[in-house]
């Protein structure tokens, strides 16, 4: 990933939204047939520089078995990915294939600019049962069709530096047994205030200490306020507090942000900026993400998912390790579990070409070609199998990542109509708690819109 961001920030709607109201009009399918010398060619998009090594492994395994059919694979920056599919869509230069993301998909299936994969031969057999549980599910329209075949899967976990951790005195056995609570904080926010340096040395559990010059912040900042799911920010939280975004998921249509819990939870994570523990608004922008902050060492937890775990690693300096997120009010951790998933366009010019393109990188083979790359968990047990072996080769247990599925505490993305508009009510409100200390409370208005908003599609 080029990025912390780069993977699973949602992509605000705006004008991309308006812009898609287009593709309803412009996308119609296209059947292009094979050349006069029988070779077929698939286009592929994927955004994470990271993993291309990886997938052009996969598609010289896939060509072998295929030799008919040639995978051309395009790697675009996260920033331009999203924008140049929109207009790909639009002026019908979209590629056959695309790596797609859940608060992507509901609205091209709405506009039917993407084959239904259950309708398409090589793909109609995907079944849920062959994924981690609960990602194929997360692919399926309200229509019940399915527009998406598993990619990979993701958990948080809080990275850190054992050599900084030794010198704090801090263990990695009270790193991987630390409590949280909406009322103290905890033996987490405890730990916080220990891990939390000012620029004379002074920790912030210690008398003297001057939060309005902190050198080192006990946890990371995403440099905003969590764009209304916070997956990699207060997620962790909300999620070990029994509470939900959605009444239902998914394909919910009413968000709970007026609930007490979760302005109490909400309440709680702003308030460490105010004492000093994390970052205040605007210290840290955008792009200079968790995994930048603990490189830096100017924070002593960094909280990010697992398709970060190859950059962290790449830091030089630091003895990456990873610990699971806190214990929270229910007596169990929580974690956000999120995927990627592959869709085909109507604009292919051979689907079934694509189509097969697709079941191969579903596939044990190709999964596990991705795993023993160690960059993502694959979504297959085969591939997620591999990569932690990988991960393990290069002296890294990610067993804080593996162990929420496992011991299942995890909980799934939100999915629910119209993404980009629901995010383009949220994010701002969140922005004004973190940035401008605006009451939680003012969450409850936000989410009457966002419903009614629902209530209209």
């Amino acid at each position: 990933m080029t990025n912390t961001l780069s993977r699973r920030a949602l992509f605000a709607g705006g004008a991309s939204a308006l812009a898609l109201g287009a593709l309803a009009a412009c996308s119609s399918p296209s059947r292009g047939t094979a050349s006069k010398s029988g070779a077929r060619t698939v286009s592929y998009w994927l955004w994470d520089s990271n993993q291309l090594p990886a997938y052009q492994q996969v598609a010289k395994a896939f060509h072998r078995e295929n030799p008919d059919i040639t995978v051309q694979i395009t790697q675009l920056g996260w920033a331009d990915y999203w924008t140049k599919l929109t207009a790909g869509f639009i002026a019908g230069t979209a590629p056959d294939v695309f790596t797609d993301h859940l608060t992507k998909f509901p609205q091209f299936s709405d506009l039917d600019v993407l084959y239904k994969l259950d309708e398409l031969d090589a793909t109609k057999s995907i079944s849920d049962d062959d994924y981690q549980s609960g990602l194929a599910e997360l692919w399926k329209g309200q229509d019940g069709h399915r527009y998406g075949s598993p990619k990979d899967w993701d958990t948080i976990a809080m990275f850190y530096d054992r050599k900084a951790m030794q010198q704090a005195g801090v263990s990695d056995d009270e790193l991987a047994t630390l409590e949280w609570n909406p009322d103290d904080g905890g033996s987490f926010e405890r730990m916080l205030a220990h891990l939390t340096v000012d620029s004379k040395g002074r920790r912030g559990d210690e008398p003297g200490f001057d939060k309005e010059h902190v050198e080192v912040y006990g946890i990371s900042s995403n440099g905003s306020g969590g764009d209304g799911f916070g997956q990699t920010q207060w997620s962790p939280f909300t999620g070990s507090t029994d509470w939900f975004y959605t009444n239902e998921n998914p394909w919910g249509d009413r968000f709970r942000y007026d609930e007490k819990t979760v302005q109490d939870t909400l309440a709680w994570y702003y308030r460490l900026a105010d004492k000093g523990y994390m970052a205040k608004y605007g210290v840290f922008s955008t792009t200079t993400g968790p995994d930048v902050q603990l490189g830096a060492g100017k924070c002593a937890l960094s909280f990010n998912g697992s398709w970060m775990i190859g950059t962290y690693l790449n830091m030089q300096d630091l003895e990456i390790a990873v610990a699971p997120t806190p214990i929270g009010p229910t007596g169990k951790r929580a974690s956000m579990f999120n995927g990627l998933g592959d869709s085909i366009t109507k604009q292919a010019k051979d689907p079934e070409a694509a189509a097969k393109w697709v079941a191969f990188l579903g596939g044990d083979t190709a999964q596990e070609i991705v795993g023993r790359a160690g960059v993502v968990f694959p979504a297959r047990p085969a591939g997620t199998e591999a990569a932690v072996a990988s991960f393990r080769k290069r002296g890294l247990d990610v067993s804080a990542f593996t162990r929420q599925v496992e011991e299942k505490t995890t909980f799934l993305f939100p999915v629910t109509r119209n993404p980009a508009d629901v995010q383009a009510l949220l994010q701002p409100a969140f922005d004004n708690v973190y940035a401008n200390g605006k009451p939680i409370s003012t969450l409850t208005g936000i989410n009457e819109q966002v419903n009614n908003l629902l209530a209209l599609t």
